[in-house]
């Protein structure tokens, strides 16, 4: 049996792009993930498909299993030989129970490593704009638990000499206890006017400060239902912080927006909306799999080579093709002299990402279109062409192009299904929370997604990617309708932009 190991794992603020490099690395490559209640689920998505998740839920007073059953879980898998990663929020290290975790480990004779994440306690400042140091509000910075309850002994918070203390003060888990521990500090000398901001869902697409001072942010977050999760930072240093936000002024600010795609898909959205503010919620409705075919599947990606024309509708084909044809050939001249037509920009720069060109893109970035255009610029008759495909695909492109009498071969590249699990949690979120608008990126997605049955919130309108997608929409009885103008992950984000901003 191999040696297992433990990589207890710091999971950043909630920014995905904030997670480490090492972390990634050991996040793909683990055997068993054992997660808390993640600001980001898209970290999910980076595990190998036969990864055992273990949600332990925890946040703030809602824990699905107990400290010490995560540390009696941490040890039977590593014991079973697993590659390990216990993944929590933040940093491992800073008010996570990560020293518990690897103490249980070490006293167990088991091997782990400490992979550090990005704090809130410090990216949530930063994010809303308030730096930590600054020479001219002092060059001490102070952390303390906003969580510690009164005579707790030797780890209890010392308030007489907080309210004290110069500089920057940050606290964590404190929102519950908020009026006790502005209190405590006011009790204790500090100034009331003291300016303190709270940021909530610190890097997220939820992000939101509030500030006051010391005696009065606890009616403001009364007054606002300001909840956790939140980091808090009292000082006078918060006044730099109108100079410089940057943050919460995108033009998506404070849009809920859905993304429908695959898990295996929706990275390239999900990133752009989220750098315009969006928060995102990321409810996949379907999932990629492989085509029930497997073999005829392989030999036609084999024979790729005897066809006059490789004809793509789809980014997935495009990656299925593309990953079985080096398995096969180490060499990309085997493909010989084939030309390759796709059905839009989004496929082509897929098929670009293997290092080969499209000799043809439609203006029109639809079956329909590429029909056109083959029309409009080769005679292809008798030519053989080779049409990678989803196993659901319309039977338009192929009977478009027999009717120009082209011989066709429909390379079946892969199946898709509905996705009946929540496995980033966001159904329940939409249920509860609604949202702005709705992505739809294929009929496909608008059909899963209508049957998944979830109310449509008031005012919410969808975005769709194109007019085949628009048409299933109608179809299924939906009315408040964007529709991109460009036919492509690019344009569909422009026109939400457009329209929500």
């Amino acid at each position: 049996m191999k040696q297992g190991i433990c990589y207890l794992t710091g999971a950043g603020p909630g920014d995905p792009g904030l997670v480490t490099l090492k972390a990634q690395r050991c996040i793909a490559e683990a055997d068993v993930l054992v997660y808390d209640a993640l600001s980001s689920t898209e970290l999910l998505t980076w595990t190998k498909k036969d990864c055992e998740k273990i949600d332990v839920g925890k946040r703030a007073a809602c824990h699905k299993m107990r400290q010490e059953e995560i540390n009696q879980l941490l040890v039977e898998k590593v014991r079973e030989g697993k590659v390990v990663v216990r993944l929590k929020g933040g940093d491992p290290m800073i008010f996570g129970r990560g020293g518990e975790e690897a103490a249980e480990l070490a006293e167990a004779g088991l091997k782990f490593e400490i992979i550090p994440g990005i704090s809130s306690a410090f990216a949530g400042p930063v994010y809303a704009g308030i730096p930590l140091t600054h020479r001219n509000y002092g060059a001490q910075l102070t952390l303390f638990s906003g969580h510690e309850a009164e005579g707790k002994g030797q780890g209890a918070v010392d308030y007489e000499l907080l309210a004290k203390t110069p500089g920057a003060k940050i606290f964590l888990m404190g929102v519950s206890r908020l009026r006790d521990i502005t209190g405590r500090f006011i009790e204790n000398g500090a100034d009331p006017e003291t300016p303190i901001a709270l940021t909530r869902w610190a890097t997220t697409g939820r992000q939101k400060t509030i500030t006051g001072t010391l005696a009065t942010i606890a009616d403001i977050a009364e007054q606002q239902n300001f909840k956790a999760p939140a980091v808090g930072v009292i000082g006078n240093i918060i006044k730099e912080m109108d100079k410089i936000k940057w943050y919460e002024d995108r033009p998506l600010k404070g849009k809920r927006i859905v993304v429908t795609r695959s898990q295996e898909q929706a990275s390239g959205l999900v990133s752009e909306l989220t750098a315009l503010g969006a928060d995102v919620l990321e409810l996949p409705v379907l999932r990629i799999v492989d085509p029930q075919n497997k073999q005829e599947f392989a030999e036609l990606v084999t024979a790729a080579h005897t066809y006059d024309w490789l004809v793509f509708s789809s980014t997935n084909g495009v990656r299925r093709f593309f990953d079985a044809f080096f398995s096969v050939y180490k060499d990309a001249r085997s493909i010989g002299g084939v030309r390759i037509a796709v059905v839009g920009p989004g496929t082509q720069q897929a098929v670009e990402q293997y290092r080969f060109s499209a000799d043809l893109v439609p203006d029109k970035h639809i079956a329909e279109g590429l029909i056109e255009a083959f029309k409009n610029e080769h005679d292809i008759e008798n030519q053989t062409m080779l049409w990678v495909r989803p196993e659901n695909a319309r039977p338009v492109l192929r009977e478009g192009l027999e009717e120009q009498r082209a011989i066709v071969d429909e390379c079946l590249a892969y199946g898709i299904e509905a996705e009946t699990s929540d496995p980033t949690g966001a159904a329940e979120r939409f249920k509860t929370d609604g949202a702005d608008l709705v992505t739809f990126t294929s009929s496909s997605t608008a059909q899963y997604f209508h049957d998944l049955g979830l109310p449509w919130p008031k005012g919410c309108q969808a975005a769709s990617i194109g007019p085949i997608t628009t048409a299933k929409l109608k179809d299924l009885g939906r009315t408040n309708i964007v529709e991109s103008n460009e036919h492509n992950i690019e344009g569909l984000v422009k026109t939400i932009v457009e329209t929500l901003s």
